[in-house]
């Protein structure tokens, strides 16, 4: 079992930044693969970025390349989510997951609570 707590969202203008956190505990759980998800009204979940558990391979999707980074400290068993030049069409719920499959499945087992982004324009 694995627990997932996120913080670090907020509401930010348009253009800015924000750096989400998503602290795990568990016995294993730096060994797990770790992804951060959104869910926005009206849509269906959507992946954002994986990232494997030596934190040498990371996964993005198309809409966060180049302006997200996901990143992870297993020391502190946190792993990060930097988002930069942000969108109104950013604004969603954003869940860490943590999961033993393969990081390109993108399938994971443990969700958090979630953290909402709100971007203004």
């Amino acid at each position: 079992q694995v627990l997932l707590v996120e913080s670090g969202g907020g509401l930010v203008q348009a253009g800015g930044s924000l750096r989400l956190s998503c602290v795990s505990s568990g016995p294993t759980a730096s060994r797990y693969l770790m992804g951060w998800f959104r869910l926005a009204p009206g849509k269906e979940r959507e992946f954002v970025a994986g990232i494997n558990w030596n934190g040498l391979s990371t996964d993005y999707a198309d809409s966060a390349e180049g302006r997200f980074t996901i990143s992870r400290d297993n020391g502190k068993d946190t792993v990060y989510l930097q988002m930069n030049s942000l969108k109104p069409e950013d604004t969603a719920v954003y869940y860490c997951a943590a999961g033993s499959s393969l990081l390109l499945t993108r399938k994971y087992d443990y969700w958090g609570q979630g953290t909402q982004v709100t971007v203004s324009s």
